[in-house]
């Protein structure tokens, strides 16, 4: 009889995946904490939160029983027309810690998905008060999804590149990384007083495949105060950066500036379920108010605010400000610092990067981060070996735990993160 490797193998198409030449999948039967269990009852540590959405540990109980509860009372009903409780208590929590200019919630299903909603927003923003504006500003090295728009947002790359006629035109500015601060923000004030400009749309403060890029809440300040002059909606994408990344509950609370738009999903249902929400001021959603139906925000979803998956959002939010996960929040950046002064200038090591719970190690071997270094798949090969899951950025391999994650566990991380850097040393 075949195994579940066999069987998917046979018939399954999986992501950021050459079909041709990848190994078996790992086929993972169950979770528990920050642990994944194979078929064949090997245990992995999780130190990538299955790619950013876990916030709380697999299979966590009061998630778990939120959903079952919702699933016994409502699974569906169309947004269009009809409501139910758990949008509406999301919707007032998710408010409620949100910079509080943010005044609705659109409800999507992933967050490419709410990356296109903030998009098509702000442009019919303008488009509604018949002063169309056609430019989007973003980040060269960003990334804001696979969808057309998403992608067109994003780096221009291998990723990107059979599709590279097809997506609309963008104006790219430099990622603000220390020392480059005034080159972005020159390039900006440039771009915006042309006065076209419709939106920046951004990764607040940390951009994730670029190689977990850190830039100052001085600079982003200074950019989005650029836009604001200029009546440009700023856009912050806290797909990745949301719900506590960060070292703050988002990105965005580390500025004095407040962004018109807020993109969110991956830790929003704590891993559980699919769901984006884009949020907005209450000036952008005015824009969209009239006894001109033309002037309606025509996008939704078959699974717009899906009861099961606002439950398992507000499950998620009642573990994330609890008292415990804010001290776990507060141990892990803590215990990534110490590890990060351990290995800062060392040999093999070009750059270390810290930012709440967010860890990530540049090995000094060549010149550019690439998906399709060998480096990467000798990381990748070595962590698994070793019983954990991480997904290196070409030369960059990152932390980014579930919160539940103990200090031994940590431990564990960090020890493999040491033997990388001696296979580095090895190769060099």
């Amino acid at each position: 009889m075949p195994t579940l490797a066999e069987r998917d193998h046979a018939i399954l198409w999986h992501p950021y995946t050459q079909m041709q030449t990848a190994a078996l999948p790992i086929p993972i039967v169950r979770g528990q904490g920050a642990w994944l269990y194979a078929e064949d009852g090997t245990a992995y540590l999780d130190g990538i939160s299955s790619w950013w959405v876990n916030l709380h540990g697999h299979a966590h109980p009061h998630i778990a029983e939120r959903v079952a509860e919702q699933l016994r009372t409502l699974e569906h009903v169309l947004f269009a027309g009809f409501t139910h409780p758990a949008a509406v208590e999301l919707a007032e929590k998710l408010l409620a810690i949100l910079p509080d200019n943010q005044g609705r919630i659109f409800y999507s299903d992933n967050g490419s998905t709410a990356v296109e909603v903030a998009l098509k927003m702000a442009l019919q923003f303008f488009f509604n008060q018949e002063q169309p504006r056609r430019t989007i500003v973003a980040f060269r090295d960003s990334y804001h999804g696979d969808t057309f728009g998403a992608m067109a947002v994003s780096s221009r790359g291998a990723f990107t590149a059979p599709f590279a006629p097809l997506l609309f035109d963008v104006a790219f500015i430099d990622v603000p990384v220390p020392g480059r601060e005034a080159d972005t923000l020159a390039q900006l004030e440039a771009i915006a007083a042309q006065g076209d400009v419709a939106a920046f749309v951004f990764e607040p403060l940390l951009l994730g495949t670029a190689g977990m890029l850190t830039y100052s809440p001085a600079i982003l300040d200074e950019l989005i105060r650029c836009c604001h002059r200029h009546g440009i909606l700023a856009i912050a994408d806290e797909v990745m950066t949301g719900f506590g990344r960060t070292g703050q509950l988002f990105a965005s609370h580390y500025l004095m500036e407040r962004p018109d738009m807020v993109c969110l999903s991956k830790g929003l249902t704590g891993g559980t379920m699919a769901l984006g929400v884009t949020s907005c001021t209450a000036a952008v959603y005015e824009a969209f108010l009239s006894d001109d139906r033309m002037k309606t925000f025509f996008h939704g979803h078959s699974y717009t605010a899906n009861p099961i998956a606002c439950a398992a959002g507000l499950a998620s939010m009642d573990l994330l400000l609890s008292t415990d996960c804010q001290a776990s929040l507060a141990r892990i950046a803590l215990t990534h610092k110490q590890f990060a002064q351990e290995i800062t200038g060392q040999p093999g090591i070009r750059d270390v990067r810290h930012l709440g719970t967010v860890l990530a190690i540049e090995f000094a071997v060549g010149e550019h981060t690439t998906y399709f270094s060998g480096l990467r798949d000798q990381l990748y090969n070595l962590a698994l070996a070793r019983r954990v899951i991480l997904r290196p950025l070409g030369n960059i391999m990152y932390l980014m735990p579930p919160y539940c994650t103990t200090d031994a566990e940590l431990a564990l991380l960090y020890d493999v993160l040491r033997d990388m850097h001696q296979l580095v040393l090895t190769n060099q």
